[in-house]
């Protein structure tokens, strides 16, 4: 007894396995196995649907792709990801018990790797380099894809060419006037043809419409304008030309019964072809928030094959032999799947109708097996499938747009507010149908806050009245206007469609009314300038979060949501913009209300892009009207007052030979030189210089002088193989000096 008692109260020294227990070593693996603990309750008690987020992973493997800069970050992400999901089978994981989060660690890595993987293999695969430069001649080529659109008087070809000089199979879209000649040309003619071939442009401006990326993985490596005459050297097989053939043939019976305006949007619902509409019109329709209605997409797709199921069973269903015998709902999965495919070929097979055709495909197979037709499971199926099909369509706002709005209704009819109001109750007719019109409203109006962002970053314009005009509009276009058009075109097997077609024109014509009616509303669009991805990625992480998650915990995305979307609408309009050749330059007030111009060469694609990027609008001036400046024929000097401080520009606007003593005095006394000529190294502004030789490596600029952040579209680009940055060129022989200074010099 005494021994234990003098151990008791004179302890040994401790081990040093007992001393490692009771110090820091120990604790901080307590603080983090209870991190860990803490973590995989909540992942097993949360109540979500874990499906959704595979595809969010393999969605965010792609976007990085597009993100990241080249092969070396490219690698270095995919390593990453493995050595990420091999913590998840070390031996130190398995006696903590995480299940949920194991998982998570090993699949989700795994997944944003195929997901980087998926697009670089077919970037790889698809993509064909664009043409070294503008070729002018003439060519011999065969037609893939032929495309009128009379509203433009003109027609699009897709055709298959030899490269000049190399001899390569290159895939080329050629703009032809539309003429008497271009009328019976055919997919799988030989053509002869004079035009001017160019490579697919790159972003005119930071944050502008990237063409050649979109050209890449379309397999193009030119396009053009014909110059001349069109002459078809032979006949392509008929059997190649069946589709194609009825696809004309309709759209030109279209036309021939209603008018022009109302004819281009009936070609659009039944061809897919928007030729025929308007400029006004599609500008209308864009402003209203109805633009969706013009492309065949899962609208279209859905109504058409929702029509055919709903008439399927109820025909089939009335007849008791088959109802007996037959499972009625497969059966009419089977013809709207039909349909929907049908409609799809006959419509192009276009990637948006293609992708919605799939995703309807998999809400027909829910039906028939008795499953939910509208869950989270089944979107993050067909976007899955959509990804790996074409996972370029990601960083497309067709993509994000539609999924988006599918996201948006599904999570809004699963909240729990909205279940508890739809809940049946003893009321009568009219209070269900207001409560009914009350949730189409409400539901509407969540679209368009989901939707805007997307629409002001990839347009840097959206339209304010859309919810309203959608709640008139998607009804009218899907139980009237389409309904109306398939009938006529039935009856008109018989010869007795006229008046059917006279009511399909009148809802057509009410429907752009409509448009052009809510577009004309003070404020109906929004104009922002262009803003930064990282605004972008943050409001999208939060909708996904909004809409991913369910009960109180969802609301967390309110957060990032807002902050992203703010940060989108409250983006500051670049003060210089500056074209990838330098021959276009913009400069923007300080309130941001007028755009000046270096060169006003009317309505163009150049201006458009420059007033886009600035979220303008209106017809821009020149540059010699600004306040204070001096233009000569070869440069304007000017001042920029921003955050107290005078900003002193040159601008080049000729290419006559310069004294070099001269042009390196003007360059000492300003802050930045802007120039679409090669500059000599005594050229030394007291900030920036910017010529051939910079806009060569960089592209399209925007430079916000209050902070001095300049952007480029190389910065957006990397090594990306759609981007080619103009080769530096050697140093030009010095030109000689003038005799005097020109006239108007600094």
């Amino acid at each position: 007894m005494a021994s234990q008692a003098v151990t008791a109260s004179n302890p040994s020294p401790a081990a040093p396995e007992t001393a490692a227990i009771q110090h820091r070593l120990w604790n901080s693996a307590s603080h983090l196995s209870r991190g860990l603990g803490g973590l995989e309750r909540f992942l097993s008690s949360a109540g979500f649907d874990r499906g959704p987020w595979l595809t969010v992973a393999f969605g965010a493997g792609i976007a990085a792709w597009f993100g990241l800069t080249g092969f070396a970050q490219w690698t270095a992400l995919l390593a990453a990801c493995v050595a990420l999901a091999t913590i998840a089978v070390v031996p130190w994981l398995e006696p903590l018990e995480l299940p949920y989060l194991r998982k998570a660690i090993l699949v989700l890595p795994l997944l944003v790797a195929l997901g980087c993987a998926t697009v670089w293999a077919r970037s790889t695969m698809i993509g064909v380099p664009a043409i070294e430069r503008p070729i002018a001649g003439t060519f011999t080529a065969r037609i893939l894809t032929i495309e009128h659109q009379p509203a433009q008087e003109r027609d699009r070809l897709v055709l298959a060419m030899r490269e000049p000089g190399t001899g390569r199979a290159i895939k080329v879209r050629l703009n032809a006037p539309a003429l008497e000649q271009t009328q019976n040309l055919a997919a799988g003619d030989l053509i002869h043809f004079k035009a001017r071939l160019m490579p697919p442009a790159a972003p005119l401006l930071p944050g502008a419409y990237d063409f050649a990326r979109t050209a890449w993985f379309s397999g193009l490596s030119a396009t053009g304008s014909a110059t001349g005459a069109i002459n078809v050297v032979e006949h392509g097989a008929g059997d190649s030309q069946i589709l194609a053939t009825l696809r004309d043939a309709l759209a030109r019976h279209v036309r021939a019964q209603m008018r022009p305006a109302e004819a281009g949007i009936a070609t659009a619902f039944v061809t897919g072809d928007r030729g025929g509409i308007s400029q006004s019109d599609a500008d209308a329709m864009r402003d209203a928030g109805l633009a969706h209605l013009l492309s065949i997409s899962g609208l279209h797709v859905s109504a058409l094959i929702g029509a055919v199921y709903f008439l399927a069973m109820r025909l089939l269903a009335l007849s008791p032999w088959l109802a007996l015998r037959l499972r009625l709902p497969i059966v009419a999965a089977a013809l709207g799947a039909l349909a929907g495919v049908g409609y799809t070929i006959l419509t192009g097979s276009e990637v948006p109708t293609v992708r919605s055709c799939v995703g309807s495909l998999l809400v027909l197979g829910a039906l028939a097996a008795g499953r939910e037709p509208l869950s989270l499971r089944m979107l993050a199926t067909a976007a899955f499938c959509v990804m790996l099909l074409w996972p370029e369509a990601v960083t497309g706002p067709s993509f994000q747009m539609s999924f988006g709005a599918v996201l948006a209704i599904v999570a809004l009819s699963g909240a729990g507010p909205i279940r508890k109001f739809l809940a049946p109750r003893e009321e009568g007719l009219a209070m269900r149908g207001l409560r009914h019109v009350g949730l189409l409203l409400l539901t509407g109006v969540v679209i368009e806050l989901a939707l805007m962002p997307i629409g002001l970053y990839h347009f840097h314009r959206a339209g304010a009245y859309g919810a309203l005009a959608n709640v008139i509009a998607i009804p009218l276009s899907t139980f009237v206007v389409m309904p109306l058009v398939a009938l006529a075109l039935i009856l008109d097997l018989a010869g007795i469609g006229a008046p059917v077609w006279w009511l399909a024109e009148q809802s057509i014509s009410f429907m752009l009314a409509l448009a052009h009616w809510f577009a004309a509303r003070p404020g109906a669009v929004n104009r922002l300038p262009a803003a930064g991805t990282a605004a972008f990625l943050l409001f999208l992480g939060g909708g996904l979060w909004l809409g991913l998650w369910s009960g109180r915990m969802r609301l967390l995305g309110l957060v990032p949501a807002g902050v992203g979307a703010g940060l989108l609408a409250l983006a500051p309009a670049p003060d210089v913009l500056i074209s990838g050749d330098g021959r276009h330059v913009g400069l923007v007030t300080a309130n941001g209300e007028r755009l000046f111009v270096l060169r006003d060469g009317g309505p163009g694609y150049a201006r458009d892009n420059l007033l886009e990027v600035a979220g303008m609008e209106g017809e821009p001036v020149t540059l010699d009207t600004w306040p204070g400046a001096r233009c000569n024929r070869d440069f304007c000097t000017l001042t920029i007052q921003r955050e107290a401080r005078d900003w002193r520009l040159l601008i080049g606007k000729g290419r006559d030979a310069v004294p070099e003593r001269a042009l390196a005095a003007s360059c000492d006394r300003v802050d930045l030189v802007i120039s679409d000529r090669w500059l000599p190294q005594s050229c030394k502004p007291g900030w920036l210089k910017i010529d051939r030789n910079l806009l060569g490596r960089t592209g399209g600029l925007s430079i916000r002088l209050a902070d001095s952040q300049v952007r480029s579209v190389a910065d957006t680009q990397g090594e990306h193989p759609w981007w080619r940055p103009a080769a530096v060129r050697p140093r030009p022989p010095r030109p000689k000096p003038l005799a005097s200074k020109p006239k108007g010099r600094d």
